[in-house]
């Protein structure tokens, strides 16, 4: 989603990154349409507690921090959280309407994509702040980095406080809400905000130079990379086009299955 001078000189290890983690997303949702959509007793994994605990984890975490980090290479982070924005706004009507219109279960009122978007607009505010007041950068990253660190450690214990509330202004931080609504896919600012922060603190201490850290790459290195590359570069486009098409592949599937029958 962030660009640099030249194709050459993106950081490819970022792509390659967010392109693993949309890979690992699209068979988790692909997983979960086929084993609770189309009622196949088969990707059993979902129900366990090491997936949720240790690997869905990994998802968010790489997705998200790897964002964070973007966000230090980006040239106009403004641009960035408008069209983060819109694809928000866009997706979440989409899903209102078709939950509440044409009957279909897949409401999303707060997910991955409003985490960015509220990430992007406050590194950019940041940074304002930070030029504007001549702060050191050094100590803006410690301080964003202690900021990303107590979100995320609030948001490892906010589940478990005795607290909730019928407000849903207050879904974005996490509360438990009374009375809310079923969601497809929900994602709290505490903790994800935090590693969105920490993802911003590495980029800013190890992507000084906008370029990748790793250097050049021999053939083989970029045969095996470029395909995640590719992805991880319309990670966004992936995001908002899969699931319907997923979905869509897999209801034909099921029935032309049911007409073979």
């Amino acid at each position: 989603m962030s660009r640099l001078k030249s194709n050459k000189e993106r950081a490819w290890e970022l792509d390659f990154l967010r392109g693993v983690a949309v890979i690992m997303m699209l068979f988790m949702h692909t997983s979960w349409d086929i084993r609770y959509e189309f009622g196949v007793d088969t990707f059993s994994y979902l129900e366990a507690g090491w997936f949720w605990a240790f690997v869905h984890p990994i998802i968010v975490v790489l997705f998200v921090g790897v964002s964070g980090i973007c966000c230090t290479l980006s040239h106009n982070n403004i641009y960035r959280g408008l069209k983060l924005l819109g694809a928000t706004l866009a997706l979440d009507g989409a899903t209102i309407f078709a939950t509440y219109v044409l009957g279909i279960n897949c409401l999303i009122i707060f997910n991955v994509l409003s985490v960015l978007t509220c990430g992007v607009f406050l590194y950019s505010l940041i940074t304002l702040i930070e030029k504007a007041t001549g702060a050191r950068a050094n100590m803006v990253s410690v301080i964003m980095g202690l900021v990303g660190l107590y979100i995320v450690i609030c948001g490892c214990n906010i589940g478990e406080m005795d607290y909730s509330t019928e407000n849903l202004l207050f879904l974005p931080v996490g509360f438990a809400i009374a009375d809310e609504p079923w969601m497809a896919d929900y994602m709290p600012l505490f903790p994800w905000l935090g590693v969105f922060l920490i993802g911003c603190v590495i980029g800013r201490l190890c992507y000084k130079e906008k370029k990748s850290v790793f250097g050049s790459r021999g053939k083989i290195t970029k045969a095996i990379t470029r395909p995640f590359e590719f992805i991880g570069r319309h990670s966004l486009i992936i995001y908002l086009a899969h699931q319907p098409l997923v979905y869509g592949i897999l209801w034909v599937i099921f029935w032309i299955i049911s007409k073979a029958r």
